[in-house]
């Protein structure tokens, strides 16, 4: 293949790549934005009163890097895309630069991952655990409805004693129908897993683009700066005439003074 041709074709890979790259980003500054302030899961467990919430601060700090990487993803795909377009060598060196960033933070969150694997688990089962202990002392506390709001958003109902005894207030928490209802314990176990098999698909897609756009950038971005141009034609400058100076008329027959004009190839 011709150094234009695979030119050409990173080009267009760049282009449908950073699409996909947008897309993303903005997926997950969705997905942040309605799992920090909207009525989910996550929301209902950070948002309860207590005076120590275990995992508040697992909520704020998952919020903050996602948004951190969705906005460094669109950052990095709209600059890639206006340099493709326009041949910029800067805003080339610019997008190459948010994807190595994001590649770095993704990295250390997969390490993050792999080092505390339970660690969000466990401080949802441990703020669970305090709303649910409050809650069972004083049935007419504000505990009893953020414990109820938790149960309907889980659709669960308590939880299992180990050695099968159940107290009044508890015998009271589940009733009816709820009676049916799953553990919350369990509930949420089972509601984690699911959303971090999702998340490690965003994780591995997320890097296999991150890798590609970077490939992609530094590569265009050599051929940028060799000269190796796509769609320029030239570059054109135009110099002011000097003052008293008289151009040369571009013409295909000249008349020399006192002759007869004589027709002569440019």
């Amino acid at each position: 293949m011709r150094p234009g041709s695979r030119v050409r074709a990173a080009k267009c890979q760049m282009l449908a790549t950073s699409f996909f790259v947008l897309l993303l980003g903005f997926s997950v500054a969705t997905m942040e934005v309605l799992t920090y302030f909207g009525d989910h899961h996550f929301a209902i467990i950070s948002q309860v009163s207590l005076e120590r919430n275990p995992y508040d601060a697992v909520h704020r700090w998952a919020f903050y890097v996602g948004i951190s990487l969705a906005g460094l993803l669109i950052l990095g795909a709209s600059l890639s895309t206006t340099a493709a377009v326009k041949e910029a060598q800067g805003l080339m060196a610019g997008g190459f630069l948010c994807f190595v960033m994001v590649f770095c933070a993704l990295l250390q969150v997969a390490y993050w991952r792999f080092r505390n694997p339970t660690q969000v688990e466990d401080a949802m089962l441990d703020t669970y655990d305090l709303v649910y202990d409050q809650a069972v002392r004083s049935p007419s506390s504000l505990q009893w409805q953020e414990l109820a709001a938790i149960q309907d958003t889980f659709l669960c109902c308590g939880k299992r004693s180990p050695f099968g005894l159940v107290e009044s207030p508890e015998a009271d928490l589940c009733q009816g129908e709820e009676a049916a209802r799953e553990d919350c314990l369990q509930s949420i176990q089972s509601f984690l897993r699911n959303h971090q098999s999702i998340l490690s698909m965003l994780t591995s897609a997320s890097l296999a683009l991150t890798v590609y756009s970077m490939l992609l950038s530094s590569f265009l971005w050599f051929a940028i700066l060799s000269g190796c141009n796509l769609d320029r034609k030239g570059t054109y400058t135009v110099t002011p005439r000097a003052h008293g100076c008289q151009t040369q008329e571009p013409s295909l027959f000249r008349c020399s003074q006192g002759e007869a004009c004589t027709s002569t190839l440019l």
